[in-house]
Parts: structure tokens; C-alpha cells; sequence
């Protein structure tokens, strides 16, 4: 069986956010197997694909290390390059079954476009611990699948260094407790429009380096603050850090990246069914 490691939103090796693609399945493995799975490789998310009488179309389903997760940007460009650029996809288009509902992924020049849905925030009260938890005071909260906390400068943003355990006992204000999106505006000249972090310890993963699913919350916020639907991020994760192009069209979100592949590996086991 095999399984590829690919650094998605990024352009060499050793940036952006790595995930393992495991090649597709004809059905389902049990999904304990997968877990374990997901675990033993440590990274963000494994993603996992399930063919379809369709052959540009999969089932797709993301494991974090401790959870399955509802929604994964990274790891569903990282598999739809493995499809377009280790197996041969001969198809313009690949779309994706999830727990997220449907999605696709486009080529779009050296890197794909990925269509996922808008998750537009609502302004909230500051959590209860929420400043001490992150070691900094918000400007402004909003919440949608995470909690995002906007801070002064995208300074503030470097600096971090957050309470995790702290931060995964709030639970207030996002469907998703526990994970926490960190803002601000992009210091003057930089090539980026708005930088960022997340935190997700209610995930299983400390800091996540770049998260396709975060600008679908952050895409809209900012759109309406900037006054454009196309906006360039930068997600600060420290030593890799990611970048992404996102457009704001009605209730989607295109996110736009590159992807690397740096292993392709043989898994000597066999799934359960």
C-alpha cells in the first residue's frame, strides 16, 4: 500500500503544511485503523480516498492524530496532487466527497485551485480566558468553526507563545472548541495581505503551520474589512510558514496554492475492513 507526504501551500520542501495521502481505497477501511493510522504518521492530517464508479471522483475523509476532522484544506490539496501528479488524473477536475459536503480541486497554472464553502464569522464577547490563554489581549473576537482573535499587528502574531492546555478548555463561542485562529493585517510591504496562526489543541495538534479550512473564515472577515474578494495570506507558522491566495465568491471560498510531494513510502500492513 502506499502513502505519500506532501508539503501543501508551498513551492520547495520543508514549508507550507505537511499531510500523508494514503492511495485509494475500493472501500472503506474500519475506521479505528485508520485513526491509528493517522496517529503513527503525527502529522496534521492523513488523508484517506475511496474510488467511485466516477474517475474523477473520491470519497475523502482527513484524520488528525486524535480526531476525524470535518473539514481539512491542506490535506485535500495534498490529495488532489497526489492524484494529478503521482497517479497520473488525467481529468481537468477532481472532486471530492466529505464530511465538509462537496468540494473540487482545479489545476490552476503551477498549483490548484480548490473550491470549498464560506464560513463567514460573527462578532462576539471575548471568552473568559481567552487573553491569558494566549498571552495577549484581542482587539476583536469572532466566532464560526473556530474562534478567530484579532490582534493589534502582525508583531503581536509572531510573538505568540500560548497556554495550549488553557487554550483547549475554551469552549465558548466556535462549533469547534478548543482551536483558536490568530489575525491581524500584514505589516506595511509585505508581499501578503493579512497573516496568521492557529492554534488547534482541541484537535490534537498543538499549532497547525497552514490551514486551508481557517481561510475559509478568514477569507470572508477580511474581504469585507479590506474592501477586496481576493486577498494573499500568510500563515506564520515559525520555521515553515505557508501561503495561499484566497477569492470570496457568494457563499464559497477558492483557495489558491502549491504542493510538493517529499516521500512516497510502502505501508507493510494491511487495512481492517
Amino acid at each position: 500500500m502506499r502513502q505519500w507526504t506532501v508539503d501543501a501551500f508551498a513551492s520547495v520542501p520543508f514549508k507550507g503544511n505537511p499531510a500523508c495521502v494514503v492511495a485509494p481505497f475500493a472501500a472503506w477501511p474500519d475506521a479505528a485503523w485508520m485513526q491509528a493510522l493517522a496517529a503513527e504518521n503525527n502529522q496534521a492530517e492523513t488523508a484517506f480516498l475511496l474510488t467511485t464508479d466516477d474517475p474523477a471522483r473520491f470519497g475523502l475523509r482527513w484524520f488528525t492524530p486524535a480526531i476525524e476532522a470535518p473539514l481539512c484544506g491542506h490535506a485535500t490539496l495534498a490529495a488532489a496532487h497526489v492524484l494529478f501528479a503521482e497517479l497520473g488524473l488525467a481529468a481537468g477536475r477532481v472532486r471530492f466527497d466529505t464530511l465538509g459536503g462537496a468540494l473540487s480541486v482545479v489545476r490552476a497554472g503551477d498549483g490548484y485551485e480548490m473550491d470549498f464553502p464560506a464560513d463567514p464569522p460573527r462578532r462576539i464577547a471575548e471568552p473568559e480566558g481567552l487573553a491569558a490563554a494566549l498571552g495577549a489581549r484581542p482587539v476583536e473576537v469572532w466566532g464560526a468553526a473556530y474562534l478567530v482573535a484579532l490582534v493589534e499587528d502582525e508583531a503581536a502574531v509572531r510573538a505568540l507563545r500560548p497556554d495550549l492546555g488553557a487554550l483547549a478548555r475554551i469552549g465558548e463561542g466556535a462549533a469547534e472548541p478548543g482551536n483558536v485562529v490568530v489575525a491581524a493585517p500584514a505589516r506595511p510591504g509585505a508581499a501578503y495581505d493579512v497573516v496568521s496562526r492557529f492554534f488547534a489543541p482541541g484537535s490534537g495538534i498543538p499549532e497547525d503551520p497552514t490551514t486551508g479550512s481557517a481561510h475559509c473564515i478568514l477569507a470572508p472577515l477580511f474581504a469585507g474589512r479590506l474592501g477586496r474578494t481576493t486577498l494573499r495570506f500568510h500563515q506564520a507558522y515559525p520555521g515553515r510558514g505557508g501561503d495561499l491566495e484566497c477569492e470570496v465568491r457568494a457563499d464559497r471560498t477558492l483557495l489558491r496554492g502549491r504542493a510538493v510531494t517529499v516521500a512516497e513510502t510502502t505501508l507493510r500492513l494491511q487495512p481492517r475492513a
